[in-house]
């Protein structure tokens, strides 16, 4: 699995994206996670190794406790991603009405996509 499906993966869990954005916000401690979350520490450990294994936390003990920071990096991809959508963002109706015209001038390439 490529870096960007692995962020894609992280993020397709609710628990996940509101880890994220908590750390967002500033480092915590895995047990604080677990219970801003309600989630066991079994439960959170799991959702923490996603998140590893996607390098968007790194995790630093500090005595007997594991603290987590977010990541920027993987965020920062996953934008870069989405950035080349942004010439065709709109809304539906525009969207819709962007590819009538393509449709109008050239109705050759639009065969192409089909």
């Amino acid at each position: 699995m490529d870096e960007l499906s692995r962020v894609f993966d992280a993020l397709a869990n609710d628990h996940r994206r509101e880890m994220i954005r908590l750390l967002a916000l500033q480092p915590r401690s895995i047990s604080q996670l677990a219970d801003l979350r309600g989630l066991s520490l079994p439960a959170i450990h799991k959702h923490v190794r996603v998140l590893e294994e996607a390098a968007m936390v790194s995790r630093r003990k500090l005595g007997r406790t594991n603290f987590l920071a977010l990541e920027r990096e993987p965020l920062g991809r996953l934008q870069a991603w989405t950035e080349q959508f942004h010439p065709w963002w709109g809304t539906d109706a525009e969207t819709l009405a962007n590819y009538a015209d393509a449709i109008r001038r050239d109705p050759a390439s639009t065969e192409e996509a089909s």
